[in-house]
């Protein structure tokens, strides 16, 4: 089969809503108008509902409760607000979806994000955090695609990565003939998202393919890398004995892995509740 042959089922697409989607096209444009896109983000009450009870909650511990989303930007910043439209955008994308727990799908999703936010601010060449935030979000909608479209075909590579010894990308590309990766990149091109988000996720688990800028990809796969990490049972040392240092180079990150690593490993994403 051809990628096509998932995104010409439009009824079957991710329902992504349109201020989630003008945010995201504004990341690269200095020049944006976020007072205009928060009149229209406290014009959608779902999205609204989901960022307040958050904002509200005991994660963000502000001094006083915050009743709308003009009052939620003064006390968090347009950049703060701007992620947690995009997550709770994303997390309300699709609805019972045969072979992923949905929320636990959104909340290892928001886990990459905020790896790659992190990250971000690390490097040397100074990736936007803002898109490295949304990449993390965004990293895995091929694989939602897939399920979403061709549950029969998503299953089979479900149970074939779950029995024998085969890489995702791997059993992708036997059964598909591409990878969740390079569906995922088409939709976004689709959606005409910013070039930058749509690289890095084509290229999340090779970014050393990129002759060209390739930071962002390459931020986005060491997220990945570290959040896969910290649901094994292994000690801290033999984590740092696979450290990918190559990808770590790539993305522009000169800080010795023992001086963050542990740090990272705990980071909490505090965003489950948008999924739920």
């Amino acid at each position: 089969m051809e990628i096509k042959d998932l995104l010409k089922q439009t009824d079957k697409l991710p329902n992504i809503p349109e201020v989630v989607r003008e945010i995201i096209q504004a990341l690269n444009n200095p020049n944006a108008d976020y007072a205009e896109i928060s009149q229209k983000v406290a014009q959608d009450q779902i999205i609204s509902l989901k960022i307040l009870r958050l904002v509200n909650s005991a994660y963000f511990g502000l001094s006083r409760k915050v009743a709308s989303i003009d009052e939620a930007v003064i006390m968090l910043g347009m950049g703060k607000l701007k992620t947690l439209v995009i997550a709770s955008g994303f997390a309300n994308c699709a609805s019972n979806v045969e072979g992923i727990d949905l929320p636990l799908f959104w909340s290892d999703s928001f886990q990459v994000a905020e790896l790659a936010k992190w990250l971000a601010t690390m490097t040397d060449d100074n990736v936007d955090a803002d898109l490295a935030f949304t990449a993390g979000i965004i990293h895995n909608i091929g694989q939602l695609l897939l399920h979403m479209t061709q549950p029969n075909r998503a299953m089979a590579i479900k149970s074939l990565v779950e029995t024998s010894t085969t890489t995702r990308s791997e059993a992708e590309i036997e059964r598909l003939g591409f990878t969740t990766a390079d569906a995922g990149h088409a939709l976004l091109e689709s959606w005409k998202f910013p070039n930058s988000l749509e690289t890095a996720v084509k290229y999340q688990n090779n970014p050393e393919e990129l002759d060209e800028t390739p930071q962002l990809s390459a931020v986005l796969s060491l997220a990945c890398w570290i959040n896969q990490e910290s649901k094994g049972a292994d000690t801290f040392e033999e984590i740092l004995q696979r450290y990918p240092t190559e990808i770590a180079d790539l993305a522009g990150i000169k800080t010795a892995p023992a001086e963050y690593l542990a740090e990272a490993l705990s980071l909490k994403s505090g965003l489950d509740s948008l999924a739920a």
